[in-house]
């Protein structure tokens, strides 16, 4: 059952089960951060951008810290299967590799989410 947030194991081939169904004004939302070694940024940004962009992946936004050394991903998706079939996708495992060298520390969390509207004045 899923329950809002939802930690979810970042090691490939762990299955995710969801039982609540999503109302129509929410997306899923993956939020990963990373710590990343002292002066890798390019690189890292580099390795992290993915090959090609998902199937049900409706925005992606990546932001760092001013130093450079924490950068957070955050992916909006339309389905919790689409974002699960691209996490054990060969291109997601390929970008996991490529990033390895550069990342000291990564978390991951996922999430039901909603625009809010910001009153005009």
């Amino acid at each position: 059952m899923f329950t809002s947030p939802a930690r979810t194991p970042t090691a490939p081939g762990h299955p995710v089960r969801y039982g609540r169904a999503m109302d129509p004004d929410q997306d899923v939302v993956w939020i990963t951060t990373r710590r990343i070694k002292p002066g890798t940024y390019e690189e890292f940004r580099k390795a992290w951008r993915p090959s090609t962009f998902p199937e049900g992946m409706l925005s992606a936004y990546e932001c760092i810290s001013e130093e450079s050394n924490e950068v957070v991903g955050i992916s909006t998706w339309d389905s919790f299967e689409s974002r699960e079939r691209y996490r054990l996708s060969d291109v997601e495992a390929a970008r996991q590799r490529a990033m390895a060298p550069y990342v000291e520390a990564e978390s991951s969390g996922l999430y039901l989410g909603r625009e809010l509207e910001i009153p005009k004045s």
